[in-house]
């Protein structure tokens, strides 16, 4: 039996940055846990989430935060729905299992983003130098999700605040995507 022991590490070992009016953090502890709606189980699916969360289930490109305050829905596209939560440990797909109680297959995600959230007075300046999309309030106010690409990376883009964002990208990718990012606030700060 080998003595190695594996540990994990958050992608971009804990980063935080403070700049001039942007904060920059990596979220190691969010957990993500994709939820497909069975086909022809789009009733009983609305039920469970309702139940569950105490919110409807959001249609693509909204989101809902759970009555308690703690789970964060993005509707992805039809019959798509990530579950966004704080939850340290292995068993995330569980935990939304175990909610749903079979009403949706789940697939937990969590290891294949990384997670950065930039808030701050200036953050939306800092974002619209590489997000192609408006995130201006009126257009995409809070609660508002998208897919787009921020410098030729993929990339999730959810307004969760006045002046806060949560940002997915590809772990694979990490560095680079928070090089742009970190980037595009010190071009504006």
């Amino acid at each position: 039996m080998s003595d190695l022991t594996l540990t994990p590490a958050p992608a971009l070992g804990g980063y935080r940055e403070r700049f001039e009016g942007v904060q920059l953090e990596e979220l190691p502890n969010l957990a993500i846990v994709s939820i497909a709606t069975p086909r022809g189980g789009e009733a009983e699916f609305a039920a469970a989430i309702e139940k569950a969360f105490g919110v409807a289930a959001p249609k693509p490109g909204h989101s809902s935060l759970s009555k308690d305050g703690r789970t964060r829905l993005v509707g992805m596209a039809p019959d798509q729905t990530f579950a966004v939560f704080t939850h340290d440990g292995p068993d995330a797909r569980q935990v939304i299992d175990g909610a749903l109680d079979g009403a949706g297959y789940t697939t937990d995600q969590t290891d294949v983003w990384v997670s950065l959230r930039i808030d701050g007075p200036r953050a939306h300046t800092a974002l619209e130098r590489i997000c192609p999309i408006d995130l201006h309030p009126d257009a995409f106010p809070e609660g508002r999700a998208a897919r787009t690409v921020m410098e030729h990376l993929g990339t999730i883009v959810l307004r969760d605040g006045a002046d806060s964002f949560l940002l997915l990208s590809a772990h694979s990718s990490a560095e680079s995507f928070l090089h742009a990012v970190e980037t595009s606030i010190r071009n504006v700060t």
